[in-house]
């Protein structure tokens, strides 16, 4: 028996083969500096740029994670797998990273409050030196990665009318995609600058003042920088990944305008299926026993909701 595909879910599926290509490209300019700060770091004896070297190492990983998902998306976009496409896979990604630069933020903080404790000699020309080709590095992969971050892109929109069981109407629209997972490894990139500059300025003072204890100052600073910046990552990403709801006004109105038409709304969930897109169901008693194209039309202004499944029953 084979199950036909009436869910059509490629408008909440999303991969982007030019950022899967841009961050191919970063990746590798990640691992080859990574390799470089890490170990001019402990030569040299630079708290600032060793944090900066593993900072880059996590990037590097997280960017694995990023292509990953592209990869993952693609390949399963017209799978039938997920009920509502691969929307959330780069939400998933995002969310990682998330948690990994808090990981990176928790072990550059440990690591500088032991520094500013025993203290080590630090070689300032040669780890400067390296600390700007990182910080060149980190510039020319954000300009990679920043030309379309925060830009939206649009799915071609469709429509279907479906009359089956207790009378359910279906209605795909379509909206701008957020690319979570680019953007995690844009901030990934943001927060490799800040360290690099962070490093550079430690050092220089360091060399020229004297304060050698402004070095690991500079890492518990950065460490706090990247946790806010986690947080926030994390706060975008895991209500998406817990079907979070509409908001309450929205909800508000849409009910409002289906009391108005005589029906009674008996049942209703709105949750988000990707970056997105949301989807609605509703369960609607109506003495006049209009067909669901009807209400459907009649939500038409709620554009917000990408996919809406309608039934209605006799009052």
């Amino acid at each position: 028996m084979t199950i036909p595909n009436c869910n059509k879910t490629e408008q909440f599926s999303y991969f982007d083969a030019q950022n899967e290509k841009r961050t191919r490209y970063v990746l590798a300019l990640t691992f080859v500096t990574m390799v470089l700060e890490i170990g001019a770091g402990t030569i040299f004896g630079s708290m600032a740029l060793l944090a900066d070297g593993w900072h880059m190492g996590t990037h590097a990983a997280a960017f694995c994670i990023t292509l990953f998902v592209y990869r993952y998306a693609r390949k399963h976009k017209d799978s039938g797998k997920f009920s509502y496409g691969t929307g959330k896979v780069g939400v998933l990604g995002g969310y990682t990273s998330a948690v990994l630069l808090g990981l990176v933020a928790f072990g550059m903080l440990f690591e500088s409050l032991h520094r500013l404790v025993e203290p080590v000699a630090i070689e300032f020309n040669a780890a400067i030196g390296v600390a700007v080709i990182g910080l060149v590095v980190n510039i020319a992969s954000m300009f990679l990665l920043g030309h379309d971050h925060g830009h939206d892109h649009g799915h071609g929109g469709h429509s279907h009318d479906h009359h089956h069981g207790h009378d359910h109407a279906h209605d795909h629209s379509h909206s701008h995609h957020d690319d979570h997972n680019l953007r995690a490894a844009y901030i990934h990139v943001l927060t490799d600058a800040l360290t690099s500059v962070l490093a550079i300025a430690a050092l220089l003072v360091g060399k020229y003042v004297g304060w050698t204890w402004l070095d690991p100052i500079m890492g518990v600073v950065g460490s706090i920088i990247i946790a806010k910046w986690a947080w926030g990552l994390m706060q975008q990403t895991s209500p998406i990944l817990l079907d979070k709801a509409i908001d309450e006004d929205y909800k508000h109105q849409l009910v409002e305008t289906v009391e108005q038409s005589g029906a009674r709304l008996q049942d209703m969930h709105i949750w988000k299926v990707s970056a997105d897109h949301f989807c609605a169901t509703l369960t609607l008693k109506d003495s006049e026993q209009r067909s669901p194209a009807f209400f459907k039309q009649l939500l038409r202004e709620f554009d917000k909701i990408d996919h809406i499944v309608i039934e209605v029953n006799p009052a």
